[in-house]
C-alpha cells in the first residue's frame, strides 16, 4: 500500500476548486473551514458531498444545525482560503468576510463565486473523515474567476489558447 507521504504527492497534483463550508448552530455559533474534497453527487437530487476531518469543529455544528453551505472561492480571496484554513479564529473568520445568512441558516460569504445552500441528508464516517452529504436548497452564483489549488499552493486559472 502507498505510504501517506507519496499518496499527498500523487493527490496534489489532481487540481481542484477551492471552497469553504460554513454552518451556524446555537450551540457553536458561526463556524467554516476550507475542504479539498468535494464533488458533485447527482443532479437528479441536487445533491453534493465533502469530505471533513472527525476533529473539525465545524462538523459538530452542522449536526446540530442539520445544514451548511458550500462556497467557492474566487482568486481575489487567497486570503480568505487561508483563514479559514485555520489561519484565524471562527470569530475572525466570518468578521473580515461579509456573509449573510440563507434560508437553511447557513452562512454563505457574499464574495464567493458559488454559495449552495444545503440541508444535510447523511454524514459518513470514512476513515480520518465524515463524508457530507447535502441537498442543495438554493444557489448563488456571481461573476469571477475561480480559486484553485495545485501541488499545494493556489492559483489562477489561464487560457489555453488552440491552435
Amino acid at each position: 500500500m502507498i505510504n501517506p507521504a507519496e499518496f499527498k504527492q500523487a493527490i496534489q497534483c489532481w487540481t481542484q476548486g477551492v471552497g469553504v463550508v460554513t454552518t451556524n448552530s446555537k450551540t457553536h455559533g458561526l463556524q467554516g473551514m476550507t475542504v479539498s474534497a468535494f464533488s458533485c453527487l447527482t443532479a437528479d437530487f441536487a445533491q453534493i458531498l465533502c469530505c471533513l476531518n472527525i476533529h473539525a469543529e465545524t462538523v459538530l455544528g452542522i449536526d446540530e444545525s442539520q445544514c451548511f453551505a458550500m462556497n467557492f472561492l474566487t482568486v481575489h480571496q487567497e486570503k480568505t482560503a487561508r483563514q479559514f484554513a485555520g489561519g484565524a479564529s471562527m470569530e475572525e473568520r466570518f468578521s473580515t468576510n461579509p456573509w449573510h445568512i440563507s434560508a437553511t441558516g447557513a452562512p454563505l460569504l457574499s464574495e464567493s463565486l458559488v454559495s449552495l445552500d444545503c440541508k444535510l441528508v447523511q454524514k459518513i464516517h470514512a476513515g480520518f473523515h465524515f463524508i457530507v452529504i447535502g441537498e442543495i436548497q438554493k444557489s448563488e452564483v456571481r461573476d469571477g474567476q475561480p480559486l484553485v489549488y495545485h501541488r499545494g499552493d493556489f492559483r489562477e486559472l489561464s487560457e489555453v489558447k488552440h491552435g
